[in-house]
């Protein structure tokens, strides 16, 4: 019954934030209003976030919020097993776009007020399109923005970190900017994969050390997505007895350069 109440809550809150802030945020955009730190780009985002967590009876606990609490860009990398993953980073994180598949931007209002607020789309089966929006983010990042990925591609069904894909990686070269990896954990108990019923509890964000990127080339890209996804499933390990899927062999003989004593996973707090 409680999971009911939610879940209507949740979803009449969702409609109404989505059309006063979602209508605010494409009129400002047609206005010209600039994009500017804490913002109203900035600020629309996280209250609707605030706003849906809220009525949907979820907290968040954040864990290691240094790593991420600096004014200089970076990329969040973050597991995505939930769509409560998004909202939930995006109530917490410092200014950041997100580059979100493409889907969402078909979505009335809440489509065209995510463009209005920078974010990036992703088309996924398309191989070229999709790194032309890793370009676009790298255009983020020259304007003082983060940038959020989800390097699995898409949600999982299940807590296990699955391979990664390169373009992440490869946009954190060609940026020069560290990555911060992000483990977030409870959102499948709140909302799975193909579910409608919203369930009430605790989301944890935990954001491990940066892995910095400024001596990394790109013929060096999958020692470094091997890097960020051991210090994710190490941490998922050590915090929750959770066990990542195995990365493909084909990937691992590249990674052995970059990992070294400096690169053990931090404890999460």
């Amino acid at each position: 019954m409680i999971s009911f109440v939610r879940t209507i809550f949740a979803i009449i809150t969702a409609f109404v934030v989505t059309a006063v802030l979602g209508l605010t945020t494409i009129i400002a955009g047609l206005l010209g209003v600039e994009d500017k730190p804490d913002g109203i780009y900035d600020k629309i985002p996280r209250w609707w976030s605030r706003s849906v967590m809220w009525a949907g009876g979820i907290k968040v606990r954040v864990h290691g919020l240094e790593s991420g609490d600096d004014a200089e860009p970076r990329i969040f990398a973050s597991n995505h097993v939930s769509w409560f993953d998004v909202a939930a980073l995006a109530k917490v994180l410092p200014r950041h776009k997100f580059v979100a598949k493409a889907e969402l931007f078909k979505i009335p209002i809440f489509g065209r007020a995510m463009r209005a607020a920078g974010m990036i789309e992703i088309q996924r089966e398309n191989r070229k399109a999709a790194f032309g929006a890793y370009e676009v983010a790298a255009d983020r990042i020259k304007q003082g923005n983060s940038v959020v990925v989800f390097p699995e591609g898409t949600r999982g069904h299940d807590y296990p970190l699955r391979p990664f894909k390169k373009g992440p990686f490869v946009l954190a070269i060609a940026a020069g900017v560290p990555i911060v990896p992000i483990i977030v954990h409870g959102t499948i108990e709140i909302l799975r994969k193909g579910s409608l019923w919203v369930h009430p509890g605790t989301i944890d964000i935990h954001l491990l050390e940066p892995v910095s990127t400024t001596t990394v080339d790109y013929d060096h890209r999958e020692a470094l997505m091997q890097t960020v996804r051991t210090r994710m499933a190490d941490a998922m390990r050590d915090s929750y007895g959770v066990e990542a899927l195995p990365t493909p062999v084909s990937r691992l003989a590249s990674s052995v350069e970059l990992l070294s004593s400096e690169t053990n996973p931090t404890e999460t707090r």
